[in-house]
This record gives C-alpha cells, structure tokens and sequence, in this order.
C-alpha cells in the first residue's frame, strides 16, 4: 500500500512539472484547450507573458466571455498583459446558456487548477469581462475571496448588497460615453464611493464596442499600483514615475483639444491611484484651475442637461415598448417613427453632450427591443403577434438591421397576411437588402413567393425574379 501511494505522489509531480513546463516553453502565445478535469471535460485558454519564469509569484487575470469569443477576449488583453506582466486565463465553458451558479463553479475549478500549476500571487488574482463576461467577473470576488479585484467593461454590480466592506476588491470599470449603460457607471461608481469601496471608471470617447487595449493596459497598471501600496508585490518608485509622466502628458493633450470633461476624470482617476506613491500638491492645483474655467462649467452643465433628458426619455422608452407589446398596438409605430426622428436630431446636432446622449439612447432603445424579443422566444408557447410587433419597432428602430424585416416577413405570412409581407419585402429592397437566397429559404413563405406581386418586386429591385411575371 504504501509503495502504491508513493508511486502516486511520483506521478502527480511529475504530471504537474510536466505542464509547467510545457507552459513555460510556450510564453508569449495564447495556449488553447487546457485540460481542467477530464471528468467534468471542462479545459481553458492560458497566456504567459514572454517574461514568465516558473518561479517567484505572478498576477493573474482570469477572462471571461460567453458568447464563443473567448481568443477574441483573450486577445484584447494580451498587449496589455505582455506589457504590465500578467498571467491571462479564459474557461471555455462558460456561457450564456447556464446559470450563474454554475459558472461561476465552473470558473472556480478552473482558478483551483491554475493555483495548482502555475506560481500565482494568491493576493493578485484579478477577473475581467467584457459585456455579459463582465456580470460574471463582477460576481466572482463575491463568492471566491482570493480575488482582489475586478475589470470590467460596461458592466457593473447590480446587486451591491452583496458588497462587503470586510472583504473589499478593487472594482475597475471601462466604458465608452456612447454606451447606455454610461449615466448607470457614473451612479453605481458614486455608490461605491459612499461605501469607501476602492474603484475606478476608465471612460473613452471613441465608438467601439470593446475598449482599446490601452485602456485595458491603464487598468492593469492601476491594480499593479494598487497593489505595491498595499506592500502586495515590491514598489517601483521609477515605475511610477513614467506612468504619473505618460497620464501628465495625457491631461495636456486632453486640455488642448478642449475635452475637458475627460482632462477632469482623468485627473481625479491620477490622484486617486498615485496618492500613496507620489507629491501631487500640483496636480491638484490644476484640477481646482480646470474647474474654474468658463468652458468646463459650460461643458458640465450641458452634460447634466443631456443627463436629465436622457433619464426622461428611457423611462418612456420603456413604458411605451412594454405597453405597445402587451396590448398589440399597431398603432404606436408612427409615435416610435417620430422617437427615431427626434434622436437622429440629437445625434446630427451641435451639442457634444446631446450628440452623445442621442447614440446612448439609440442604443439603449435597440437592446431592449431585443431584450424583450429574447424574454418572448423563451416562452413555451411563442406569441407570434408580440413577435411581429417587435420586428417592425426594430425595423423603425434599425433599419439596417435585416433580420426582423425577414421576422415580419415569415410570421405574416404564417397567418397569410400577404399584405404586410409585401410591404416589409419592399421595405428591405428600399434598404438595400439584397440576399435573395434568405428570401428562398425563409419559413412560411413558400405560398408567398409564387404571388405576382412578390415577382414583380423581385424584379423590380434585384432584376432576377424567381417566376415569370404576366400582367
């Protein structure tokens, strides 16, 4: 018995040197399919930093994305983690389909494995996601107490009862001022701010869905900070300094092209996360000048202004669509025809703050339209006329967006109103839809598309109808 125990202990070192050093031969790379359990047929995506050594301890950021992009989530990390020398890992497995208990069990096997195989830093161990990954890594400090902060974007805590202050983690958010979830970051950072939780809100200009990796690079550099200040990995006073010199240099820039609004937060994010390290006595003398000057309180009051709008304008939103859905009404269309129009007002206009303001609510109005559409298809008995309804709103509300002229096009056609399928076929056609081969496999429509009059608007917009057209 004891030389089989022995014989055992031989193996799981030698199976644990193995890996480690596989890994180690492949820094700089991201490894894809790392076995977790066999049993439970659960592997991962590990990246090393081409500085990583089999030794010492090092900061790890565990990915989290559930909509099968994990490399691509991986990937927007990855500069920054070869920068600031991180550890990346992203379970396969986790997903939109399961509950959040389960992956969250499913991430918390794969942070056993990795602490068993890699020397991890037990008190920098970090999570970040993007969109729904980001829910998922805001929940994990909740439930595993190693992890000692966050990275998130566009997502925040919603359920901050959760929160405590005896076993805080720095919650770092990163969102763009188009996103809709925008004025919620700046309220739920507020928040965190009462409850003397340690945050930080990265925001950036630019229209993209995921943020560039060097604000992902600045939130890696942020918990590095953070951490020498807590005596969690050794000071680098030089380190530092750069970082302070570089966010300096940004300010000016930001200064100079008028972006205020920016040049204060950034400001404000700098002395909060080099306070411990640095003599800012000068950079708070250039926030209390900033603040004075005519043009920032012009800015900030328009911010405000667009604010309140914004604020107004979501709660109609949201009470019209769900009443419009609940008792059918077709009528509504041109009202949500008008809504459009008005935004589209807002986004062409000359304020910055009312331009920005009419993208989030365009936005906001096309995620709950698909909110609800999500809500509806996992009924076990579909209503078809909610679903038509939401198509058209969606057609009003995107009209680029394809799909749900398609959606009306079939549901109508189900029910033989050949009427409203024409109508929303030749709404496409005006919009440049031109994959007739979707219309040949659309579902429902084979009665459809032998009319003359679908023909002829085959015809008459794609030149090639399908059945000879006779007058």
């Amino acid at each position: 018995m004891r030389t089989e125990c022995l014989a055992l202990l031989a193996a799981l070192f030698f199976f644990n040197y193995t890996f480690s050093q596989e890994l180690t031969l492949k820094k700089g790379v991201v490894i894809d399919s790392i076995s977790v359990d066999d049993a439970a047929k659960e592997s991962f995506s590990l990246y090393l930093p081409t500085k990583f050594k089999n030794e010492g301890e090092w900061p790890i950021v565990l990915v989290f994305e559930t909509q099968g992009k994990g490399r691509q989530a991986m990937a927007m990390f990855r500069e920054a983690a070869e920068k600031e020398n991180y550890i990346l890992a992203s379970s396969n497995n986790v997903s939109d389909s399961l509950s959040i208990s389960n992956n969250v069990l499913i991430a918390g096997r794969m942070l056993d494995k990795l602490n068993t195989v890699l020397p991890i830093n037990k008190n920098r161990i970090y999570t970040g996601g993007f969109s729904n990954g980001g829910a998922i890594a805001n929940l994990m400090p909740i439930f595993y107490k190693e992890i000692k902060g966050v990275v998130s974007n566009t997502s925040f805590i919603e359920n901050l009862e959760f929160l405590s202050v005896k076993n805080p983690f720095h919650f770092i958010g990163i969102i763009g001022k188009e996103d809709y979830n925008y004025p919620s970051m700046l309220i739920y950072e507020k928040m965190f701010n009462r409850l003397k939780f340690p945050n930080n809100l990265i925001v950036f200009e630019e229209a993209k869905e995921w943020p560039d990796s060097k604000h992902l690079k600045k939130a890696l550099h942020m918990f590095t900070l953070s951490a020498m200040a807590k005596g969690e990995t050794l000071k680098d006073s030089l380190y530092a300094a750069n970082g302070y010199k570089k966010d300096l240099m940004l300010v000016k820039q930001l200064q100079q092209e008028q972006k205020l609004l920016l040049a204060d937060r950034l400001i404000s994010e700098t002395l909060d996360i080099y306070r411990t390290h640095l003599n800012l006595d000068s950079l708070t003398e250039v926030r209390k000048q900033l603040r004075k000057d005519k043009l920032y309180r012009s800015l900030k009051r328009n911010q405000n202004n667009a604010f309140l709008k914004e604020a107004l304008l979501k709660e109609d939103y949201s009470y019209y669509l769900e009443e419009d859905i609940n008792t059918y009404n077709y009528n509504n269309l041109g009202w949500w025809n008008y809504q459009m129009t008005e935004l589209n007002k807002f986004i062409y206009g000359d304020s910055k703050s009312e331009q920005q303001m009419g993208k989030r609510l365009y936005n906001y109005v096309n995620a709950l339209i698909e909110d609800y559409e999500a809500d509806i298809r996992k009924e076990s008995i579909t209503d078809d006329e909610a679903l038509i309804l939401l198509s058209m709103i969606k057609t009003i509300a995107a009209p680029k967006n394809y799909k749900y002229y398609l959606n009306v096009i079939s549901l109508s056609s189900k029910y033989e109103d050949y009427g409203t399928a024409l109508f929303y076929l030749e709404e496409a056609l005006k919009n440049g839809f031109k994959a007739e081969d979707e219309l040949n496999t659309l579902e429902d429509t084979a009665l459809l598309r032998i009319t003359p009059e679908y023909n002829k608007l085959i015809q008459k917009y794609l030149k090639k109808a399908r059945y000879k057209v006779t007058d």
